[in-house]
């Protein structure tokens, strides 16, 4: 068997700490750029579209490493901009981030993703 990967803590840098608004499924979400990659705030998504769904982000975590998608770590600067737009509750400290193209396959993207392509989501066993 082998070891999953360990999360990658980002480096803060000005390029990597500049968070923007972008639209998935008709919902904003915090987003950063990091080496040409989009990643959105994993709890943000969470909270947006799987909240009324499942017991806790802990269940949408595993899900992903059954996909074997690996979320990146926030850095410190980047949960406190997080925090400051709402992304994230002010008392979270730590925060991880997908790219958007694992978010895409995670959750809308095929018969093992978490919701179907119209945004029904639920296929969490």
């Amino acid at each position: 068997m082998a070891t999953p990967a360990a999360p990658t803590l980002l480096p803060s840098t000005p390029q990597n700490n500049e968070c923007r608004l972008v639209e998935v499924k008709g919902a904003k979400l915090a987003s950063f750029t990091v080496k040409n990659t989009e990643l959105i705030c994993l709890p943000q998504a969470f909270d947006v579209f799987l909240k009324h769904l499942v017991g806790g982000l802990h269940t949408v975590y595993t899900k992903l490493k059954r996909l074997d998608i690996t979320p990146v770590v926030c850095n410190v600067e980047q949960v406190r901009v997080l925090r400051g737009l709402g992304a994230i509750q002010p008392g979270v400290n730590r925060c991880k981030l997908i790219s958007r193209q694992d978010f895409e396959t995670g959750f809308w993207g095929g018969d093992d993703s978490m919701c179907d392509p119209g945004g029904v989501c639920g296929d969490f066993g």
